[in-house]
């Protein structure tokens, strides 16, 4: 067991080093060459199962969601033209749409089928890292991102209950509190504003603008683990509580440039890279040659992405058509949703071994390819 986790965290040291450095010569995106180190190192037997790097790559995910939350404008969102919400809802709608058609025209499992349409903004904080968060289409991505967020993570959280109490007034429970949560974490925002608005002080008091302890980091953090905490005694989707914790953080400490500099740094310098990596060493490289694999994973990416780019069409009014097809590529990434859902489906018998191996391999080729044609469309 102690060899194991030796051998483990050497492995990751050095993955988490060198990954900068291999995606630099290949000239592809980090955290797609994260991900295919780890399936490689967990192929070759150097990484294995471990409570302790499950746990720590699991702090990772909510963590970059945290992050992608810290990417949030709300201002901008607020007060973003009518027509540019407008055209952002039925970009979503005109998503879910071909996604859910083409699933049914290609008789699809009815958990793929559910599984097309999600959004996840977590790779955009990734995203806005590289390119920076002032790129037209990476603010365009964020509103259309979060609207489809909270959607897919409600989505999630009613499919988690059904699967494993049915339609019962279980359900109806969990989705009660859902409801009460979003409208509780509405008021607290609306309050906290009022009170910042009336003793503005508070704010410095929270985050000093001289500070030698790191208090803006220390609250951060904080919040961030009192929102899970939040989650779990709800029994309600972790990655919303992180969510939430880094919209409010973006949301009354925006004036504070330096502390998201610092809260990304650590994430994209060794939490995230965990996470990624994980999701690599998930996949078992041996099922590549499970008849149906590649091709099952390939037509569920090839619908998926189309669906967006067809979708996007709704977008090029406001944004142009380059900015459309960007927005588009950026919201093809719902990695840890899809992740979440082949998991759940698979466990509760909901999903064949199959159809779940097509999903995690199509969350992976989804990274791969929409990363790579975003670096092409911008360079």
């Amino acid at each position: 067991m102690i060899h194991n986790s030796i051998t483990i965290i050497l492995t990751l040291s050095v993955l988490i080093w060198s990954s900068p450095f291999v995606a630099k010569t290949l000239r592809i995106p980090t955290p797609a060459v994260e991900i295919i180190l780890g399936s490689f190192a967990a192929y070759l037997g150097f990484i294995g199962h471990n409570e302790y790097f499950d746990l720590v790559a699991e702090v990772g995910f909510l963590y970059l969601m945290f992050l992608a939350g810290m990417e949030v404008d709300l201002k901008q969102i607020t007060k973003s033209p009518r027509h540019v919400i407008r055209r952002s809802v039925l970009f979503l709608a005109l998503m879910i749409f071909f996604s859910v058609s083409a699933g049914f025209l290609f008789d699809l499992n009815a958990i793929v089928i559910i599984s097309m349409p999600l959004i996840s903004i977590g790779l955009l904080a990734s995203l806005s890292k590289t390119y920076g968060k002032t790129q037209p289409w990476i603010r365009l991505a964020i509103i259309a991102g979060v609207l489809g967020e909270i959607l897919s993570i409600a989505a999630l959280t009613i499919f988690d209950a059904a699967s494993t109490t049915g339609f019962t007034i279980e359900l109806v429970i969990k989705i009660g509190y859902l409801t009460l949560f979003l409208l509780a974490v509405y008021l607290l925002y609306r309050s906290l504003h009022l009170l910042f608005w009336w003793f503005p002080e508070l704010k410095s008091i929270l985050v000093p603008k001289f500070d030698t302890s790191d208090q803006d980091v220390r609250l951060s953090m904080a919040l961030f683990f009192i929102m899970i905490a939040v989650m779990l005694y709800l029994k309600l989707e972790l990655a919303l509580g992180a969510f939430i914790a880094g919209v409010a953080i973006s949301a009354f400490f925006h004036h504070e440039k330096k502390l998201e500099e610092k809260m990304s740094s650590l994430g994209f310098g060794f939490l995230v890279p965990l996470f990624f990596i994980h999701v690599g060493a998930s996949f078992d490289l041996a099922s590549l040659k499970v008849d149906g694999v590649v091709s099952g994973a390939l037509l569920i990416t090839a619908l998926m992405i189309l669906s967006r780019i067809l979708a996007a069409v709704s977008l090029k009014p406001v944004s142009g058509a380059k900015n459309a097809l960007l927005v588009a590529l950026a919201l093809s990434m719902p990695l840890t949703l899809l992740v979440a859902v082949a998991t759940i489906g698979y466990e509760t018998k909901l999903l064949d071994l199959l159809s779940y191996y097509q999903l995690i391999l199509a969350s992976i080729f989804e990274i791969l390819i929409a990363m790579i044609l975003i670096k092409i469309l911008q360079d």
